[in-house]
């Protein structure tokens, strides 16, 4: 349980520090950058868009995946898998369209969400058959 919410949440912290260096693609993300003064990533920006962000999304991807299957609360793996889809939809699939930006930024908000959701709450209690049968014992 700890180690698909670990590597989430390493997921969607990576994907967004990837994306943060990449300025000349993402204006929004690249202002944020230099305000938090990461302006220095700007010359890994090749590397970080088409290494680091799809890894981490991947493994974003992968864990909240494990999580269901540890879990089996659908909507939980809805919300996880729907950020580093779009994320890597966007990467691989609808980069040269005018609206991929803006699915680009939605899914890297989606990430950051349900990483904070599953922070602040856990899978488990009722609705989770293996925190259940883990408790009776």
């Amino acid at each position: 349980m700890w180690f698909s919410r670990l590597f989430e949440n390493v997921g969607a912290f990576g994907s967004v520090l990837a994306a943060l260096s990449c300025a000349s693609c993402f204006p929004a993300l690249g202002a944020l950058s230099a305000a938090l003064g990461l302006g220095g990533l700007s010359r890994f920006e090749g590397m970080a868009l088409n290494t680091l962000l799809p890894v981490f999304a991947g493994i974003a991807l992968a864990a909240n995946v494990l999580g269901f299957l540890s879990h089996r609360i659908w909507y939980r793996l809805l919300a996880g898998i729907a950020g580093p889809a779009m994320v890597l939809a966007t990467l691989y699939l609808f980069w040269a369209d005018n609206w991929s930006t803006w699915m680009f930024y939605v899914g890297l908000v989606l990430m950051v969400v349900v990483a904070i959701w599953d922070l602040v709450s856990p899978p488990g209690g009722r609705h989770c058959k293996t925190c259940e049968a883990g408790n009776d014992d």
